[in-house]
């Protein structure tokens, strides 16, 4: 009897252990480098399964890219099975210029409604803000989870590299936005390359927002041995993170990583994915 008793309690524990890790989001950024010949040996035909395999072993349920070309989009969407994306091309809003494509696992999620703006003062069309070197958009989608019934939504984004007030006004420019298409004060997700360091007064800008956090700050468990960029150059190494995943205050991070995985030598991609594990 009593050894009946323990192999049920073994089994009720287990199966509660289980039920407790059932609400973890594993949510990632990954800039995955854009399709430059140039890049030899570490073009996007040498690299891209093994992006794609990066992001299945890890688990990535959602995540946000940068960088991504059109075709990139679809290679990562033909080898993820079980994921869609939402998005558009900065340079003129469907399929030409780097995406911030968002991915999900459609099998997890629904997407409710989805968008991009411009990270410029003219927010509804492709242009340049401030001294941007480049058009910078953000791309969200407000979300259901299938099982539970949560809603939230994403956000992401890619600063501007060049331009520090571009950078300055972008981070204002998605509060804002956030604020304006989230009226239901939902839950929030916001990934993206910044090109800010946690020394910069954008970042504390993000950091410090009205009911946001670094999911950094906010991990129970942090694994950050090193930066976030790489250039592709193993030789080298940097402290310097600028790819961020910040998450409403409601949301709770169970851990933060960045992942410095590497292939016979070499590097997935010149910026390390970051990824965080978090619950309602």
């Amino acid at each position: 009897m009593l050894k009946s008793l323990l192999i049920l309690l073994s089994i009720s524990l287990s199966t509660f252990a289980v039920m407790a890790q059932s609400d973890a989001l594993t949510v990632a950024t990954f800039n995955i480098r854009y399709d430059n010949p140039n890049d030899a040996p570490d073009t996007w035909e040498n690299r891209k399964d093994i992006v794609a395999n990066l992001i299945l072993f890890h688990g990535f349920d959602i995540f946000g890219i940068q960088e991504g070309l059109f075709h990139q989009v679809n290679d990562l969407d033909k080898r993820l099975p079980n994921h869609r994306f939402v998005g558009v091309g900065r340079d003129d809003g469907g399929e030409k210029g780097e995406f911030s494509a968002i991915f999900y696992d459609h099998q997890q999620f629904q997407v409710l409604n989805s968008g991009t703006f411009w990270l410029a003062p003219e927010t509804d069309h492709p242009n340049k803000g401030w001294d941007a070197a480049l058009p910078r958009i953000c791309s969200w989608a407000k979300m259901v989870a299938i099982g539970s019934g949560e809603h939230f939504y994403v956000f992401n984004t890619h600063f501007d590299h060049r331009g520090v007030e571009a950078r300055k006004q972008s981070a204002r420019v998605i509060l804002e936005k956030i604020r304006e298409i989230n009226t239901g004060s939902l839950p929030v997700i916001l990934t993206g390359d910044f090109n800010v360091g946690q020394e910069t007064e954008t970042y504390e800008q993000l950091r410090t927002a009205e009911g946001m956090k670094d999911s950094f700050d906010a991990a129970e468990t942090v694994y950050a041995n090193n930066g976030t960029t790489n250039s592709f150059d193993t030789s080298k190494s940097t402290d310097r993170i600028i790819d961020h995943i910040f998450v409403s205050e409601d949301i709770e991070v169970r851990k933060y990583g960045i992942l410095t995985d590497t292939y016979h030598g070499r590097f997935p991609s010149d910026h390390f994915p970051v990824m965080a594990v978090i619950s309602w």
